[in-house]
């Protein structure tokens, strides 16, 4: 969780400052300066988009910090489902092929979050989050 939320973070700072650097790093080819169309909103949706993930990471690494189960699993079926959305959207071309490592990023997380939260459950050493001393 400490993890994904520094990411989450890291990437919503970069968007905020470098917002080609970000297009680039998902598969979207960045436009030229004063190259956009009148009415292209493309900076500010990667504007608001950016600073949610900056926030969400922030509020990650908080969840972390107090080893917040139940944050734990309410990220699971989220994830899978901005998977599947995200997916979905390079599948049908409405993103490029770039983005699907955007989609796999949060399917992943939510399969390793899910693991070790029920291996945990079952009585697993070690903890969900990786901030607590091991014993």
């Amino acid at each position: 969780m400490a993890v994904f939320g520094v990411l989450a973070a890291a990437l919503g700072v970069v968007g905020l400052i470098a917002p080609d650097a970000l297009l680039t790093v998902m598969g979207f080819e960045p436009v030229p300066e004063g190259g956009r169309a009148d009415g292209d909103h493309t900076l500010v949706f990667l504007t608001a988009s950016s600073m949610a993930a900056l926030n969400m990471g922030v509020y990650y690494v908080l969840a972390a910090l107090a080893d917040w189960k139940p944050f734990f699993r309410w990220t699971v079926p989220f994830r899978l489902l901005t998977c599947a959305v995200f997916t979905l959207a390079v599948l049908t071309g409405r993103a490029p092929s770039g983005f699907l490592g955007v989609g796999l990023w949060e399917g992943l997380g939510a399969v390793v979050t899910g693991a070790a939260l029920r291996y945990e459950k079952r009585g697993g050493s070690g903890a969900v989050t990786g901030l607590r001393d091991a014993p």
